[in-house]
């Protein structure tokens, strides 16, 4: 690589990057490579920051949404994304395997491996490791406004959110092949995780050009912890109250318009969302041990 661009959200995972930053100064001032660093200054930056860097590798250095955000602004360029993750859930990151300890994540970078990954789109909106709607949408607008952030948050408003979710009926199309079923929620991954290693599609690969959609049925309380219990241990997908899918186009209809969240980032849609696969289009890097299994 020529010339790397750090893209820095100072506050991603409610972190100050001041240390980060100065570890990456330190770090590539004996690197050899050309470098710079663009700090972000409000929302939606990251992609014209990306899409207008003058760069081989463009490395978000934040949580999901800054990651998706530079991911948004290299696609249709030859440049391709570096991760150095500091957020709450760092999904795209661990999938990749990419190390959460950002000097560790810099030597990764530095030592990587070019790959070329699918990204994914919802009615046009880009997304890279996952979308949903149902819970855990309804559950990522309450962690945005809680105003605060980190694990705790999140389990937090996770619980104050199912205390009163009432599940939803869904039409999912996939490929021409219609199934209708009640959900709490509907996942669509491209990459195999939410975050912090809850592998909600935990087949899902970001190089087969197919999208692993996980829809979990309604349950009673005293089956949760075996459910998280797989959530954690990547067989999600084998639980009974999950309804597995497969495939590269994909249509899910709902009653009437709500929350839906891109690679984490909570939104507004209507009923129908087009979820669509757009293989090989995004240049990546990733540790060198990882190459040939994402």
């Amino acid at each position: 690589m020529k010339k790397i661009a750090f893209i820095v959200n100072p506050i991603s995972g409610g972190k100050n990057k001041k240390k980060i930053i100065s570890m990456i100064k330190a770090r590539m001032a004996t690197a050899g490579v050309d470098w710079e660093l663009c700090p972000t200054e409000y929302a939606g930056h990251a992609v014209s920051l990306a899409h207008n860097a003058d760069a081989d590798v463009v490395v978000a250095v934040g949580g999901d949404g800054t990651v998706s955000e530079v991911a948004q602004g290299l696609l249709g360029t030859d440049k391709a994304l570096g991760i150095i993750p500091c957020g709450s859930g760092d999904g795209l990151a661990l999938h990749l395997g990419i190390s959460r300890t950002p000097r560790k994540a810099l030597e990764q970078l530095l030592g990587g491996a070019e790959v070329i990954m699918d990204s994914c789109s919802v009615n046009g909106r880009p997304f890279f490791c996952t979308t949903g709607v149902g819970f855990d949408a309804d559950v990522a607008l309450a962690f945005a406004k809680a105003g605060k952030r980190g694990l705790k948050t999140y389990i937090t408003k996770s619980w104050d959110t199912w205390r009163h979710y009432e599940p939803l009926t869904y039409s999912i199309d996939v490929d021409g092949s219609v199934k209708e079923l009640k959900a709490m929620f509907i996942t669509v991954g491209n990459a195999n995780q939410w975050g912090n290693r809850a592998k909600i599609t935990p087949e899902a690969s970001v190089q087969d050009g197919m999208m692993d959609v996980t829809a979990v049925v309604p349950f009673k309380m005293w089956q949760f912890p075996a459910l998280g219990w797989r959530l954690f241990a990547g067989s999600a997908n084998k639980s009974r109250k999950v309804v597995h899918l497969r495939g590269k186009h994909i249509v899910i209809s709902r009653p009437a318009e709500g929350a839906i969240h891109f690679d984490g980032d909570p939104s507004e849609m209507g009923s129908s969302l087009d979820v669509t696969m757009k293989p090989a289009s995004l240049k990546a890097i990733v540790p060198a041990t990882s190459k040939g299994r994402i």
